[in-house]
């Protein structure tokens, strides 16, 4: 290793001297008000061309050096900038860097990368450092690399994009461990091309005139995702750990937008808002909404927590063009806007009008979650993407106009997790067939039907309780008119409101013409048990006799229920035991139901003598081997277990 080292002090009139031993391949640059002290290693020297006005420097690497130089960045300056370019590998070290633009020389970036290859940013381990770039300048981000960057170590970074995005990269951006916080951005917080990639770290954003995070493709075709995602230019998403924070009250803004897929796996933490209305796209002819995750190709979540809240009018909390795949994971959705309507004219953010005849290019409705693809061709549709959850957990509440919980342009299969929706409008609704063999699913329409297909609803197993508004809403609806029916195969089916006429039944039913207001029924069928608490009931214009949004809603036109084995109903409000499901409003299992706080015909308070509900006496202790409703000291139980 060389010891001798230069030090350039290149002003204006470019002199310099010489400094200290430095490590070879390294260049330290130290900021200090207006100027910056620049020290390369002997090794390197004459590989490098260095400029420097002020504190505002320019590094050159030439071709004739073939290797790869770590630039050291230390100080404070409110007036500089840091400019390098080179056709190798590079590292940049952040150690205690405050760095402001003021009035750009180089370039109008805190730090401008003009090197397409592959740039290592350390954040080091126990460090703050600020970037500001310009507000003058023409340059494409704060901290702009042409090549991609790759967010390492564990410090701090905070970024001020004051023309366009806070980070920018003309290619992929990987993050691990390194804290990055964008305070402000006039474009995307972070933007970038090819795919973006987080191991793990903390990434928080607000203040951005745009998207929060945004990944689009470098070339005009995606590339299928490769091993280690080399040479990949998918425009793909990839969250694999770490906690992003992003708050977006941007028009028709997206907190995580990708022109390709979106794949969230481990056990990520992110939560997203966005509280920006919709706006009409010149480009397209139709309106666009913000929304929380948002991807043009598939969204799968396999793990992690994801709270996501639109408060704009026409927002949604996640949505993709294709494929949504839920396997697992936390996630919960909440939208409370208007919906959204602009005719290229006319704008109303809280538009209340019928829908019917208005085309869709002229409103954003304020959904929860949506995938898939409805296309018009002359007078037919084509139909594109669609929604499979397996596992997990979603939560979905819509309190806007127009506000479905789970919607699905195409197929929507469950087969597993737990779902519970209370929307404005229908609950869960798939354009076309619409498949449920597993899982917990309870789905609550406020105004509209709990479940509904445009297609045929298979229920072929897992636990179902859908509640529908007021009649003629229904709990469960097929697109009857076009001969579609709802086909019971399996599982436990609870439907507030009634069920399809026509419904074919594979299974025992029962069912009654009305059903009460915030009461526990339990269902008893062979030797299983499920409590369930009804919602306000009501007759009325609104849900709960209110108006949008109010607490409650439900049907009074009855109730149906399926079971694999007959079942029996009775009423009560007292439930121990069992596993809570659905926010506590379902029991399935567990140890004795209290049905009947009241004394009965049959026996006295204080008798012990069981019966069972038709009048048979079993003893005085109830046998271990019964399972169902009895009567014991005046009131009636279910045994469970």
């Amino acid at each position: 290793m060389k010891r001798a080292s230069i030090l350039f002090i290149l002003f204006a009139f470019a002199s310099y001297s010489i400094a200290q031993a430095q490590t070879d391949n390294t260049v330290e640059i130290a900021y200090n008000g207006t100027t910056a002290t620049v020290t390369v290693a002997d090794n390197i020297s004459q590989h490098l061309t260095v400029t420097q006005q002020g504190a505002h420097v320019s590094i050159a690497q030439s071709d004739s050096l073939a290797s790869e130089i770590t630039y050291r960045l230390t100080g404070t300056s409110t007036d500089g900038e840091f400019y390098m370019s080179g056709s190798y590998k590079a590292t940049v070290e952040l150690n205690g860097l405050t760095l402001t633009n003021a009035t750009p020389v180089y370039s109008g970036a805190a730090i401008h990368i003009q090197n397409g290859k592959r740039i290592n940013v350390k954040v080091i381990t126990g460090t703050t450092n600020t970037l500001v770039d310009a507000a003058n300048g023409s340059q494409k981000g704060c901290l702009y690399v042409k090549g991609h960057a790759e967010f390492k170590q564990q410090g701090t970074l905070n970024v001020v994009g004051n023309v366009k995005h806070a980070i920018k990269a003309g290619e992929y951006i990987s993050l691990k461990n390194a804290t990055l916080n964008i305070t402000s951005a006039v474009g995307d917080g972070i933007s970038c091309n090819q795919y973006f990639l987080m191991e793990s770290g903390t990434v928080n954003i607000s203040g951005t005139g745009d998207d929060g995070i945004q990944c689009d493709l470098e070339g005009d075709t995606a590339t299928a995702i490769t091993e280690d995602h080399e040479d990949e230019d998918s425009g793909n998403i990839y969250i694999e750990g770490g906690n992003i924070t992003i708050n977006c009250a941007a028009i028709a803004a997206k907190g995580v937008k990708a022109a390709g897929d979106i794949f969230i796996s481990g056990e990520p933490v992110i939560d997203v808002t966005t509280s920006g209305k919709g706006e009409w796209d010149e480009d397209d002819l139709e309106t666009n909404a913000a929304c929380g995750i948002s991807a043009d190709g598939d969204i799968d979540i396999s793990g992690g927590t994801l709270t996501l809240t639109s408060t704009g009018s026409g927002g949604k909390g996640m949505k993709c063009d294709s494929v949504l795949t839920i396997s697992g994971g936390d996630i919960t959705v909440t939208t409370s806007g208007g919906l959204y309507y602009n005719n290229g004219t006319t704008e109303n953010t809280n538009f209340t009008g019928n829908t019917d005849r208005i085309s869709s290019d002229y409103y954003s409705s304020p959904k929860g979650i949506k995938a898939g693809v409805k296309t018009q061709v002359g007078n037919s549709y084509t139909y594109g993407g669609g929604m499979v959850i397996s596992g997990g957990k979603v939560k979905v509440t819509t309190s806007g106009y127009n506000g479905e919980g789970i919607e699905c342009k195409n197929y929507l299969n469950i087969t597993g997790g737990e779902i519970y929706v209370n929307a404005y409008d229908d609950g869960i609704n798939s354009a076309q067939d619409m498949t449920i063999t597993g899982g917990y699913v309870y789905s609550h329409s406020n105004n509209n039907d709990g479940i509904d297909a445009n297609g045929n609803i298979y229920l072929n197993g897992g636990l179902v309780y859908a509640i529908g508004s007021r009649s003629p809403e229904l709990g469960i609806d097929a697109n009857s008119e076009e001969g579609k029916k709802v086909f019971i195969n399996g599982g436990v089916i609870i439907a507030v409101g009634g069920i399809e006429n026509g419904a074919s039944y594979n299974q025992p039913k029962i069912q009654q013409s009305s059903v009460s207001s915030n009461t526990w029924y339990t269902v008893t069928y062979g030797d299983n048990t499920v409590a369930f608490k009804t919602p306000t009931i009501s007759t009325g214009g609104g849900p709960g006799g209110g108006g949008p949004g109010g607490p409650g809603g439900g049907n009074s036109s009855g109730l149906v229920i399926s079971a694999p084995s007959t079942p029996s109903l009775a009423t009560g409000n007292n439930v121990t035991g069992g596993t809570s499901h659905f926010e506590g409003n379902c029991y399935v299992g567990g140890g004795s139901v209290g049905i009947d706080e009241v004394e009965t015909e049959q026996q006295s308070v204080n008798d012990p003598r069981v019966f069972t509900l038709d009048g048979r006496y079993l003893g005085t202790e109830v046998p271990a081997s019964f399972r169902g409703v009895y009567i014991q000291n005046g009131k009636k139980h279910i045994k469970l277990q």
